[in-house]
């Protein structure tokens, strides 16, 4: 069975808003390549699909964009060439390598795990919260960014049971930036 991964930065605060904590920087994004190269496929909601997509697509052209670092071009190819799965009801189809899931959102990502393979990586707010509401993730990783940030969204604000969890592995960046990876040490409801 595959695992099911919750990765995002968080904000010591717990804000988790994409632009709250420090700037990518070459360190960190070598990190998130080798996260995004521990999955077989990407699981996304609608928003954070459409934010990735724009953000590290590949043009047409088949050029990275100028504002793009050469640092930060595997983490663009890691991602632009992973297999994607999309939950959205709003969204009629999708593409960039990604599935449209609809319908049970609990039946479709067990579906997805039992399949054999080393994990899926799933990122985002509002996703990751229903996800951890019905016990599927198995691990979460937090890149704790030395930013107090003072505002939301927060991280899983509106979870409805408390999940215990045991640290698993931990590692610190230049920046002062810390990854922490935690799995439950129960079942989670």
């Amino acid at each position: 069975m595959r695992p099911l991964r919750y990765s995002i930065n968080v904000t010591l605060d717990g804000c988790c808003h994409h632009e709250a904590g420090l700037p990518p920087d070459e360190e960190s994004m070598h990190y998130w390549t080798a996260e995004m190269d521990r999955a077989d496929a990407l699981l996304f909601g609608r928003v954070t699909y459409e934010m990735m997509e724009s953000a590290w697509r590949r043009p047409a052209t088949g050029t990275w964009p100028d504002w793009m670092g050469e640092w930060q071009i595997p983490f663009a190819e890691a991602i632009d060439g992973a297999e994607k799965y999309v939950v959205s009801s709003t969204l009629g189809d999708v593409d960039w390598r990604a599935e449209l899931l609809q319908g049970d959102l609990g039946r479709a990502v067990q579906r997805l795990k039992e399949e054999p393979g080393a994990g899926l990586w799933v990122g985002g707010v509002t996703l990751p919260l229903a996800l951890a509401d019905l016990g599927l993730i198995d691990e979460y990783e937090f890149v704790v960014q030395p930013v107090l940030a003072g505002h939301g969204p927060t991280l899983l604000a509106g979870l409805r049971e408390r999940i215990e969890l045991e640290l698993v592995d931990r590692q610190e960046f230049r920046s002062g930036a810390v990854a922490v990876r935690y799995r439950p040490t129960r079942a989670a409801p």
